[in-house]
């Protein structure tokens, strides 16, 4: 007999009181106060089966007291021209939040005067981060695979102890996701050469940081993307499917339904399909770029984070070595799937070459 979500998350706090000492401080980092909420998301992660969600965010906490994953935004990548070929390469940025509707704003202010209990389904979706990623520029071709990885990680950790707390705190009420939209503008067959790390830093997310986002937009969306989204789509999960939607062209028209003109990534904004790693004001309106007020925020919080433990030991350069996971078996499944269909369609069209294969524990 199939239990209730609220059971299942008392059975889950219940188990979460015995957790040993030694990972109770990297639960309380990861939690951020909203303890309910991440029980959810590992919950919803397994299905709401409270032995396996258990176990996974066991799991998790090993991996982060391992990793020293607490300690992770304590170390800068350096020297500042190594980040900003990173930055250069690995095409990540926070745009800007999900708009606050007219409607929403009048009814809070109802409550708040009359102090009256107002349900709105459209609440939750109010005031999520906008992560932009620029799928297909990204090359991964300036630093090693451990530098790619440390970045991910360390924006994951951003986002989750700065952006989303300061976001629960001016909506008043827990933010937990963020919204993905995802340029597809130049990805090609050499694409393959990143699937090894693209693997390892999605596996990653799926372990340690389940359910994190809310919907997934794909936009610029070439020839090469279709053929392959085909075969892939039906490996999915259900949960997984539904929160992708593959807009027309840069999907301007239907992103600014759910934020505005100033939060739409910069590759969406103009009118037709197309994007470029930089536009408008030049680098400051790309949120991809170290010179957007995003990036320098982070870079900064990370520069102060590090002076406040220099004195104790002096910060050395090099990457931050991050275990990398064994992919599990459905993401190793789509990798391979969407490997064999580049170089399906890479046969058909004569492009195939030898790949250099990129090594990520070399």
């Amino acid at each position: 007999m199939a239990i209730s979500h609220q059971e299942a998350i008392k059975q889950f706090q219940s188990l979460m009181e015995d957790v040993d000492d030694s990972l109770k401080e990297t639960f309380e980092n990861m939690h951020q106060g909203y303890i309910t909420e991440t029980l959810v998301r590992f919950l919803k992660a397994r299905d709401w089966n409270v032995s396996k969600a258990h176990k996974m965010l066991i799991d998790c906490l090993h991996w982060r007291v391992e990793n020293k994953i607490d300690n992770i935004l304590e170390k800068p990548i350096l020297p500042a021209d190594l980040y900003r070929a990173v930055r250069d390469s690995q095409l990540v940025g926070l745009s800007g939040y999900s708009k606050e509707l007219a409607l929403l704003t009048w009814v809070w202010q109802l409550k708040l005067r009359f102090a009256v209990a107002v349900r709105l389904d459209i609440a939750p979706s109010v005031g999520l981060p906008v992560v932009a990623i620029g799928v297909g520029l990204s090359t991964f071709d300036k630093a090693s695979a451990h530098y790619y990885v440390q970045s991910h990680i360390q924006m994951n950790e951003y986002r989750d102890c700065v952006i989303l707390p300061s976001a629960s705190k001016k909506y008043g009420r827990p933010i937990s996701t963020c919204l993905k939209v995802l340029d597809m503008t130049g990805l090609k067959l050499s694409a393959l050469n990143q699937i090894k790390l693209l693997t390892v830093i999605s596996t990653i997310d799926d372990l340690n940081y389940p359910e994190k986002t809310d919907t997934y937009y794909i936009v610029n969306a070439p020839y090469i993307f279709s053929a392959c989204w085909k075969v892939v789509k039906p490996l999915l999960q259900e949960r997984t499917k539904r929160k992708v939607q593959v807009l027309q062209g840069n999907g301007r028209d239907e992103l600014l339904k759910v934020m505005d003109y100033a939060s739409l990534p910069h590759f969406c904004r103009k009118q037709g399909s197309g994007s470029s790693r930089f536009s408008g004001n030049g680098t400051i309106d790309n949120c991809f770029s170290l010179d957007h007020a995003f990036h320098q925020q982070l870079y900064n919080y990370v520069k102060q984070q590090a002076a406040l433990t220099e004195s104790v030991s002096p910060i050395k350069q090099g990457s931050f070595h991050v275990d990398f996971p064994v992919p599990n078996p459905e993401d190793d499944r789509i990798a391979r799937t969407i490997e064999v269909e580049f170089h399906r369609l890479g046969d058909q069209n004569g492009l195939i070459k030898p790949l250099n294969g990129l090594k990520v524990d070399g």
